[in-house]
């Protein structure tokens, strides 16, 4: 028999990869689900989009490879949006890279910076993926506690107490999945510091800060962040496109560089078509973002009410598409009560469990969801 790769061995098939095969297999015996776990968006993108991706199709070179760096159109659309939205001044010819998604990002960086043996600086609780790759790509995985009350920010004087001679990276995530929790400005600036003492890279993973948030912010703002700092982002929850496969990461031209050499080795660039779209997105006006959030926050009034029901405690000012809730007080296992709900109310609700352990006692909710399914899950308890 062929063995497979002791670095398969680090790791396990992802949580909702394993999940929604349970959650599918109840469905298809007629249990009537409701999904609240993943962050998908189920609405559409605007007509503009779809239709300048339906153009786009007969065009010369359409369906042909593409770039490994994308159209430069689409490069100077998104340089144009983040100056626009945050204020950041980037060159669209080396300090931009698109992606297929910011999920490829991570394995890219992961692999252009981290050599076996390497440590890297994972939130807790945090995004699983970072972990994952870091295992895969043999670094190893290091985690900083974010806490309620540390607001579940970074303690930073904490971490200088701790030999961090091996840290190569540190992943950061604001405004934060899975707690919706944000950072500021002076927290930007001193993990910037920070990375500069210890020489390590910074990566914020930012693809929601157009969701319910009113205080949009891009690390790349703070002087000399590209010194230390990239950033993700994606158009998958801004602009109701997950499936498109749309990401960038931004940094100056020697980082990117070493990211590109990567890139180029795995994939031959994104689809014409979808670059095109993406393109007719990042110029969508303000009424687009008051839209889409006038329904989220319809949405997230509806999730209060059955977090209210379940006896859950939560952050109304946090941001993003989730709602991160502590359980009630005496409740010991958040895989346990999910479960429970599950089986017993057919609503399937993501344990905070499977983003660290110090996700124990939360759950979160996906505003993904329709208001008519919410409304349901209400009357279900």
């Amino acid at each position: 028999m062929i063995q497979v790769a002791n670095r398969l061995h680090s790791v396990e098939e992802y949580y909702f990869s394993k999940k929604l095969r349970e959650v599918r297999k109840l469905m298809a015996a007629g249990k009537p689900i409701i999904n609240m776990g993943i962050g998908s968006p189920d609405m559409a993108p605007s007509e503009d989009v779809l239709q300048a991706l339906i153009s786009s199709l007969k065009e010369d070179k359409a369906h042909q490879y593409q770039s490994y760096q994308g159209l430069p159109e689409l490069r100077a659309a998104a340089v144009n949006f983040y100056k626009k939205h945050f204020n950041v001044t980037l060159d669209s010819n080396t300090e931009i890279l698109p992606l297929m998604g910011s999920k490829e990002g991570i394995m890219h960086i992961s692999m252009a910076f981290l050599n076996e043996g390497d440590e890297v600086l994972i939130p807790n609780p945090g995004y699983p993926t970072y972990t994952s790759v870091t295992k895969l790509v043999e670094a190893v995985p290091r985690y900083y506690d974010l806490t309620a009350t540390g607001n579940w920010l970074p303690d930073i004087e904490a971490l200088e107490k701790e030999d961090l001679s091996k840290v190569k990276l540190m992943w950061l995530s604001y405004p934060h999945m899975p707690t919706g929790a944000n950072a500021n400005k002076e927290v930007f600036e001193a993990l910037v510091a920070f990375a500069k003492r210890n020489d390590i890279l910074l990566v914020n993973d930012n693809p929601y800060s157009f969701v319910l948030n009113e205080n949009r912010l891009s690390i790349l703002e703070i002087p000399g962040a590209k010194d230390v700092a990239l950033e993700l982002n994606s158009l998958s929850k801004t602009f109701n496109m997950a499936g498109w496969r749309v990401g960038f990461v931004f940094g100056n031209a020697t980082h990117l560089d070493a990211v590109l050499k990567v890139k180029s080795n795995m994939d031959s660039g994104m689809f014409y078509g979808l670059q095109k779209g993406a393109i007719k997105a990042l110029e969508s006006s303000g009424e687009w973002y008051s839209k889409l959030n006038e329904v989220y926050k319809t949405r997230r009034n509806l999730i209060f009410q059955l977090a209210d029901k379940l006896n859950c405690t939560y952050d109304r000012n946090a941001s993003g598409m989730f709602v991160w809730s502590k359980l009630p007080s005496g409740v010991n296992s958040a895989e346990e009560f999910i479960d429970n709900i599950l089986y017993d109310k057919s609503v399937f609700i993501t344990p905070g469990t499977i983003f660290g352990s110090n996700g124990e006692g939360y759950i979160r909710f996906s505003l993904c969801v329709g208001e008519d399914k919410i409304k349901e899950a209400i009357e279900r308890f």
